[in-house]
């Protein structure tokens, strides 16, 4: 299926839960913020959460500095 990540068409596995993306984008889920077609999903949802055909995300990842 296709999806729309941070403006980017990519494909993807279906089934695909949001946690699944963040693991093939090696991502720490703990230090990310996600937006699913404009609603802000909560972390504890990334795992039941499945992406759809279609769907649009925006992944904002936590750097942290000093």
């Amino acid at each position: 299926m296709k999806i729309t990540l941070n403006g980017k068409e990519i494909l993807v596995s279906n089934p695909l839960s949001i946690v699944d993306l963040l693991a093939e984008h090696t991502l720490d889920s703990t230090r990310v913020a996600v937006e699913l077609n404009r609603e802000v999903i909560c972390a504890n949802a990334f795992a039941t959460t499945l992406l759809g055909d279609g769907d649009s995300l925006e992944i904002i990842h936590f750097v942290g500095g000093g």
